[in-house]
């Protein structure tokens, strides 16, 4: 029997979190984490750097790195000047480096989740998602498309909801224009809408970039608010988010 919660007979979907990207399945997959993994991977993609997404920051990161020739960021509060983090500025000022293991417990474990689903999975933001929309419609019709987004975490592990993330998702999806889009697409859209002309002030006050400010991250949150001014759309391939051309 068909599940209830997987949107079957849409031409888009939505939904959250990693349990959300395994029930609604799509043939293209965008994963959605503005602040900060996949704002993190258009900046990277921009300057030609390739991104390896890994669930955690551990010993296998390391070897993972290490197998790949790859960098490893470090943690977002532990990176010294030269180094890089999960912090979009870091990988902004960065040089010399192109390929870049990205551990983040949300958006970068998502699409780790969705390398071995025979999904195309693609990194949007609010950066990209105009043109990460028109690289879909190129792919031609018939392709079941489903955005996700990441949300965070709060301190017992359940999913928080980040209102910026459905952002992300419905001005993806806004840009999309599917002409059969799940109620819960229709959400996203609404949502994004809603704040579309006010989106970098709003994201700046959103509970996200609040947090991201008090620990002195604001340029950061800037970062994620260049709406629609990159034209990456990195897209996963063999473990590693290559920009598609």
């Amino acid at each position: 029997m068909t599940s209830p919660y997987a949107q079957h007979g849409f031409a888009a979907g939505f939904d959250w979190g990693p349990v959300g990207a395994e029930v609604v399945a799509g043939d293209i997959v965008a994963v959605v984490d503005v602040l900060s993994f996949t704002t993190a991977v258009t900046v990277a993609a921009d300057l030609g750097i390739d991104v390896l997404p890994y669930r955690w920051r551990d010993e296998t990161a390391v070897v993972y790195a290490e197998q790949y020739d790859a960098t490893l960021a470090v943690g977002r509060s532990a990176a010294g000047p030269g180094e890089v983090s999960l912090s979009p500025a870091t990988i902004r000022s960065v040089t010399g480096i192109t390929r870049l293991v990205l551990p983040s417990p949300n958006g970068s474990t998502i699409s780790k989740q969705l390398s071995d689903s025979g999904a195309t999975v693609i990194a949007v933001s609010l950066r990209n998602r105009q043109a990460a929309a028109e690289w879909v419609n190129k792919q031609g019709n018939g392709r079941r498309v489903v955005a996700i987004a990441a949300g965070e975490r709060w301190k017992d592990g359940s999913l928080r909801p980040a209102v910026e993330d459905l952002w992300g998702a419905g001005g993806f999806l806004s840009a999309l224009q599917s002409d059969n889009p799940s109620p819960e697409a229709r959400a996203a859209v609404a949502a994004y809408d809603a704040v579309a002309e006010d989106l970098p002030r709003l994201l700046h006050e959103c509970a996200g970039g609040r947090e991201l400010t008090q620990y002195g991250y604001a340029e950061d949150v800037a970062i994620a608010a260049e709406v629609d001014e990159s034209r990456s759309v990195p897209v996963l391939r063999d473990g590693t988010m290559f920009v598609s051309t």
